[in-house]
């Protein structure tokens, strides 16, 4: 169905709609579309504005130029004095006046053109700014989407808060991990990570009962929750000071922890 909203916005037949240009299934089709669609309605609406805009400026006043020249014709007309042989018929007021008003109305017509195509353009531009509206509006509700997905494992009364702060080495370190131990699902939460060296990275690890599994990287631009595995039988998790490149290392700095472990 929106493909099919995007080729009649389109297909100019609003504009035809306009200026009674449409057949009979034509129209239908327009004022179903009007009815139904918002964004047809509102574009709709827009082009009669326009519309509006071109008809006050096509009624304009005739130019002084114009007129001197027909006027100059007709004192130039009626002051020569030719004496011919055989007797021409002498041009009518009436013929005058018909070629005055074809001039005037070929001026008008091409003045009118030229608004027609702004017009046009301009409508193109307005259909263009209601689908990037569109993509904007359904871009920000997705996000919504996610976020309150988010929300509610955070709010899940199944869900356990631990928080890691910093030892002496990243006294400004501060992450928060959301375990939920039923859903059996881990986050965590960076919020500050103090600044390493280029060939150093943060790594977070879960101790088990007989080894440590490495869990992942954390990084400063992650600052969002994270999703992290979930390790049955964890007793504790730990942020550590990595060398990049080199295969995780259980030996590695340690920075901060928590411990799992029910009290």
């Amino acid at each position: 169905m929106e493909n099919k909203l995007q080729i009649f916005l389109k297909s100019n037949l609003l504009n035809k709609y306009l200026v009674g240009d449409t057949s009979l299934e034509e129209t239908k089709e327009v004022e179903h579309f009007i009815s139904k669609y918002p964004e047809v309605a509102q574009a709709y609406e827009k082009l009669q504005e326009n519309l509006e805009i071109v008809t006050k400026a096509g009624a304009v006043d005739v130019p002084n130029h114009i007129l001197n020249d027909i006027l100059e014709a007709l004192e130039d007309t009626n002051d020569t004095k030719v004496i011919q042989l055989v007797q021409k018929r002498k041009t009518s007021w009436f013929s005058i006046a018909a070629s005055a008003a074809a001039v005037l109305f070929a001026a008008t017509s091409f003045m009118l053109y030229q608004k027609n195509v702004e017009l046009n353009n301009e409508n193109n531009v307005v259909v263009e700014e209601i689908f990037d509206l569109r993509s904007d509006i359904e871009n920000n509700n997705s996000k919504l989407d996610e976020l309150s997905k988010e929300l509610l494992k955070l709010n899940n009364p199944d869900a356990k808060k631990y928080v890691f702060n910093g030892n002496e080495r990243a006294k400004d370190l501060k992450t928060v991990a959301y375990i939920n131990p039923v859903e059996k699902t881990s986050m965590i939460d960076v919020i500050t990570l103090p600044q390493l060296p280029k060939e150093q990275q943060y790594q977070i690890w879960a101790e088990l009962q007989d080894r440590m599994v490495n869990l992942g990287i954390l990084d400063e631009s992650d600052r969002k929750l994270k999703q992290i595995p979930y390790m049955e039988d964890a007793l504790a998790l730990s942020i550590k000071i990595g060398t990049k490149g080199d295969n995780a290392n259980e030996n590695d700095t340690e920075v901060a922890e928590i411990s799992l472990k029910e009290e």
